[in-house]
């Protein structure tokens, strides 16, 4: 299992918490220090679409120029953008045999470790 987030994203750490009392093995990347691949959101948007892993309702986006916001068209662009600016991604996100998931649900996580 793979998890992707930020260390100081309390959804985040809601989640490793909870795999670490599940006894779930983890490998976890940092996209503060590692950034992320266009390879892997471009997995990621083939698997799910960017709109279910763009937060828009974070700080991050919020902020953002309004012609920034208006200058994404394509999924190329959106994908460019999340690769340049991380903390939009939706956290944490979970890769296992073949699960992707975009964010903490329990019930989501209790059907991955069954």
């Amino acid at each position: 299992m793979k998890v992707y987030g930020i260390t100081n994203c309390n959804t985040v750490k809601k989640a490793l918490d909870w795999l670490k009392d599940h006894q779930v093995a983890y490998e976890f990347h940092d996209f503060k220090k590692l950034g992320i691949s266009e390879e892997k959101l471009s997995e990621w948007d083939k698997k799910a679409g960017y709109e279910k892993f763009m937060n828009k309702q974070g700080l991050t986006y919020k902020q953002l120029d309004p012609s920034v916001k208006e200058s994404i068209k394509t999924n190329a662009d959106a994908l460019k953008l999340l690769q340049q600016k991380t903390s939009m991604i939706k956290r944490p996100v979970i890769e296992a045999d073949g699960f992707l998931f975009f964010g903490f649900d329990e019930n989501a996580y209790k059907t991955l470790v069954k």
